[in-house]
């Protein structure tokens, strides 16, 4: 009787339709809770931010280098801050890619069932993503650092670069998160996430020095945002100067989570 009086006080019990910024932030970090034993239960999750990292460092450092800087250790300087800024853009990828999928699969029936903050199904994954991040930046700058990359930026330079990478994963991966709330399909969401990755990617100093291109393509690689957080990440890692490239790429960043984080809780409401 007392277990049948305590249920019903808990059905008449009224919801929040509104939770507070506290409760908000703790929902986040559930779904963020979530998320992260959702990874470690599949460890290929981890695939391109252990094994990419490693195998794109070593082979695009092999085979440019001695073609663009004489030899690979020159090189590394150029191809190591190109490779986290790849790197990054790759791994916020798949956040849409997982979104749509656990759309498809009910997963948000069940949370919209649920008296918790719009953006916490968004935010948490993001949250955790963090992690997937930090083991890519880290994974790439240890590669660099055994085939003999020496940083001029020392320690600090370099942990300055690798948090920069890592803001700038999680900011792009709202982007991604917006796609995957409408698009239809997880494979539309990778193959347009494909289609942006690539152009964004090899159309930036990345890999090679802009002058080396058409006068009319360096004008894109002026505009285009990877090229911002690779000069960045450059001016940190390299030299140690907190420069106004940094600046901006901060700012930039900020800028891309302001217009899509508002948008995918938008979108991803309107689809309950």
């Amino acid at each position: 009787m007392a277990a049948l009086i305590s249920t019903y006080a808990v059905a008449d019990r009224p919801l929040k339709t509104h939770p507070g910024v506290g409760e908000t932030v703790a929902q986040t970090f559930t779904m963020a809770r979530r998320a992260l034993i959702k990874m470690m239960r599949n460890p290929e999750q981890f695939f391109d931010v252990t094994i990419q990292p490693l195998l794109f460092t070593a082979m695009f450092a092999y085979i440019f280098g001695g073609a663009i800087s004489g030899d690979v250790k020159a090189y590394l300087p150029t191809i190591i801050t190109g490779i986290l800024a790849q790197t990054a853009l790759t791994a916020s990828m798949a956040r849409g890619t997982q979104l749509r999928e656990d759309m498809d699969k009910g997963v948000f029936d069940r949370f919209k069932a649920l008296p918790i903050a719009r953006i916490a199904p968004l935010a948490g994954p993001a949250v955790a993503d963090l992690l997937r991040y930090g083991i890519a930046a880290t994974l790439t700058i240890l590669t660099g650092l055994l085939m003999g990359y020496r940083p001029g930026g020392g320690v600090g330079g370099v942990l300055a670069g690798w948090a920069l990478t890592i803001f700038a994963g999680w900011s792009l991966s709202w982007i991604f998160t917006w796609l995957g709330t409408v698009l239809k399909t997880a494979g539309g969401v990778q193959g347009l996430g494909m289609m942006i990755m690539f152009p964004l990617t090899f159309l930036s100093p990345a890999f090679v020095p802009k002058e080396t291109m058409p006068t009319w393509l360096q004008h894109f690689v002026d505009v285009n945002p990877v090229t911002l957080v690779i000069n960045a990440t450059r001016d940190l890692m390299n030299a140690g100067d907190l420069t106004l490239s940094v600046v901006w790429a901060v700012v930039g960043c900020a800028v891309v989570v302001a217009i899509f984080a508002p948008i995918s809780v938008w979108s991803y409401s309107k689809k309950l």
